[in-house]
């Protein structure tokens, strides 16, 4: 089950690098992103396809080499702090755009999977 949790969460970032990366202006729009310098263009090419590619490798990394205390360390080492300035930034600017309550709504779950998952692994 974990191993399937990590694979997913490589399948998730690799999709969303591909996203970032080949339809950068259209991803930045739909997040709400109205401008960008060539600067913030490079910047969130960056962040947004290269990062969550390098994310994409981890994960399947871990999941394929059976590390799967170590994937699940990573998954709540990002989406803990992940969630909690998602949360409170909904709360100071709401309304959003609908991508971003659906990266939201993605992100709540995968943290509460790897919580599962962590707590599943210790009562073994």
């Amino acid at each position: 089950m974990t191993a399937f949790y990590l694979y997913l969460n490589a399948v998730v970032y690799l999709l969303l690098a591909g996203w970032c990366t080949f339809a950068p202006a259209r991803t930045a729009t739909a997040l709400g992103y109205t401008t960008l310098s060539r600067s913030g263009q490079t910047e969130y090419l960056t962040i947004y396809g290269g990062l969550q590619l390098g994310l994409a490798f981890l994960f399947a990394w871990l999941a394929w080499s059976q590390q799967m205390r170590t994937g699940l360390v990573l998954a709540l080492a990002l989406y803990l702090p992940i969630v909690l300035y998602r949360s409170v930034s909904l709360l100071r600017w709401w309304p959003v755009e609908s991508t971003t309550l659906l990266l939201a709504a993605t992100e709540w779950l995968m943290l509460a999977a790897a919580l599962w998952l962590w707590w599943q692994g210790r009562a073994s």
